[in-house]
């Protein structure tokens, strides 16, 4: 089954626009079934020959790609979502590419599969609302200009968290500069040090940098001095809290409760209750502070040894040969009991 066109006008469409495109990817216009050459107000341009056909398209030809950076979504809000759709359709096309190297508009007889660009939520709350169709854009488009679609798009979010809008602004930045994260946060780390007037290497006027400032004045969200100090850092959270909120497992405001329980083992339970029990934030700090008063927040033993290397590692203590001598045999006695304990 080929796409059709629609018998019908598209909620939300207006004749020979396709400016949602333009601004996700910089560009003033693309016009229907023609390619464009604008500069891309970004910096690299990766949007040369975009075409794109309006349809009304089968759900059951559209999948998901394994790329898409959104992860959680408010189940009341698609409820809501759902409802208004069931009333008003949608006003807004989701934006599909071809898959399987099938064209547009061919005669090929099995049934063209479609990959999402953009519009994740509405495809899940019109399956919700129990559509079998949904209005489409379908562009033609490569890898490149498909991811930076889907980030634009999603960093345009309302309830976009501080975490996810972080790694969106980043894989954005390793796409137009391409470069790796590291390379960009480390040029970030450059860019504001030299702000600052802690380095001399002129950064701030090269190519690159430029480029940067462009990303975040057209996103138009954060600027990139307070992304470089209030965002990054965010990287930082413990491991398995970033991973449930990569996931989509847990809202930030919780996962960020959550990560100031220090002891690994404490932390870990407090997140399994958390999901499984969808615990507000207040029940969260409740518990939290109810482990706080019972004393159940001491430091863990794996802990306690680390801290305790680190604090060998970094003394002055090595200056002092008296000082020296008893650390040493300290860790003698330490090793023939430790040996004694594991045997």
């Amino acid at each position: 089954m080929t796409p059709k066109k629609s018998d019908k006008p598209v909620v939300g469409m207006k004749k020979n626009d396709l400016n949602l495109v333009g601004k996700l990817v910089g560009r003033n216009n693309i016009s229907n079934n023609t390619t464009t050459n604008s500069n891309n107000s970004t910096g690299v341009d990766n949007t040369d020959n975009i075409t794109d056909f309006r349809r009304i398209l089968s759900l059951a030809h559209i999948q998901l790609s394994s790329e898409q950076p959104r992860r959680y979504f408010d189940i009341q809000k698609l409820d809501n979502l759902a409802e208004s759709i069931r009333k008003h359709g949608i006003l807004e096309p989701l934006l599909v590419r071809p898959v399987n190297g099938k064209n547009i508009g061919s005669n090929n007889a099995s049934s063209p599969i479609y990959e999402l660009i953009a519009g994740e939520r509405r495809l899940k709350a019109a399956k919700m609302a129990g559509l079998s169709e949904v209005p489409v854009v379908i562009l033609e488009i490569d890898d490149i200009s498909t991811t930076q679609i889907r980030l634009i798009e999603n960093l345009q979010r309302e309830d976009l968290n501080p975490l996810e809008e972080t790694e969106g602004i980043l894989q954005l930045l390793t796409i137009e500069l391409t470069l790796s994260q590291e390379e960009v946060i480390s040029l970030l780390h450059k860019m504001q040090n030299e702000e600052k007037g802690k380095i001399t290497q002129n950064v701030l006027g090269n190519d690159e940098s430029k480029t940067i400032k462009a990303v975040f004045t057209q996103l138009g969200k954060i600027s990139w001095q307070s992304f470089v100090s209030t965002r990054i850092p965010l990287l930082k959270l413990p491991p398995d809290i970033l991973q449930v909120l990569r996931e989509g497992k847990l809202e930030y405001t919780k996962a960020k409760a959550i990560a100031k329980v220090k002891d690994e083992e404490q932390r870990a339970k407090l997140l399994e209750v958390t999901i499984t029990c969808n615990l507000s934030l207040n029940q969260i700090k409740d518990k939290i502070k109810e482990l706080s008063e019972s004393g159940e927040t001491k430091t863990s033993l794996k802990e306690r040894i680390s801290n305790t290397f680190s604090r060998l590692k970094t003394s002055k203590a090595f200056n002092d040969p008296k000082k020296k001598q008893k650390i040493e045999k300290l860790l003698e006695k330490w090793n023939k009991d430790l040996d004694k304990i594991l045997d």
